[in-house]
């Protein structure tokens, strides 16, 4: 770890991914990159290599994840509310950390984005930054950054639209970035290889 972020890491890990496998038995999250990797070992190391603390939420009953998180360096919450969508999520992770002085928020089907990237918006957020985020040829990515200001409503958060109401009534600090990967995920599993 070059630079070291004094925010605390969210990785949200808790959706179903249904378009990956609309039978619900292969969690898009634990499917191997080519080199072999889960998708989120990945994505969690990625955000670990920015910030010393990751809390990653999943769902009730995915213990397979929660180890393979556990074995990446993450600290694993299981959240009962997952099913309410990201923004409930979110603000599960977020009550679960009340010491953090910010937080950078990441995705668990997003393992490309660049460690320079989340460097840059980390650093913006550190610097006081209320709210970061990267934009890649004018469309916001991920990871985001969220100063302790946010706190009261990130816990409040509920329902799928994670954080976009803050978004819509707080323009963010933007970070321009050269890192396509922002907006990047794994949605089906022609994905995985995808360049």
């Amino acid at each position: 770890m070059t630079y070291s972020s004094n925010a605390t890491g969210i990785l949200l890990a808790a959706g179903l991914g249904t378009r990956f496998d609309p039978s619900g038995l292969h969690n898009k999250l634990l499917a191997a990159l080519p080199d072999g990797t889960p998708v989120v070992f990945h994505a969690a190391r990625r955000l670990l290599s920015v910030v010393a603390e990751v809390v990653a939420v999943v769902r009730p009953g995915a213990e397979k994840l929660a180890d393979v998180l556990n074995e990446a360096g993450c600290d694993v919450i299981f959240s009962a509310d997952a099913e309410r969508g990201m923004g409930a999520t979110l603000a599960a992770a977020v009550r679960a950390t009340p010491e953090a002085d910010g937080w950078i928020v990441a995705l668990g089907d997003m393992p490309w984005i660049d460690s320079a990237t989340i460097e840059a918006v980390a650093r913006a957020l550190d610097g006081g930054a209320p709210l970061v985020a990267p934009f890649y040829r004018g469309q916001r990515g991920h990871p985001a950054g969220f100063g302790g200001g946010h706190r009261a409503a990130l816990a409040a958060l509920d329902g799928d639209a994670g954080a976009r109401g803050l978004f819509a009534t707080t323009p963010p600090l933007v970070i321009e970035v050269d890192d396509p990967n922002v907006l990047r995920d794994v949605d089906q599993p022609g994905d995985l290889h995808d360049a």
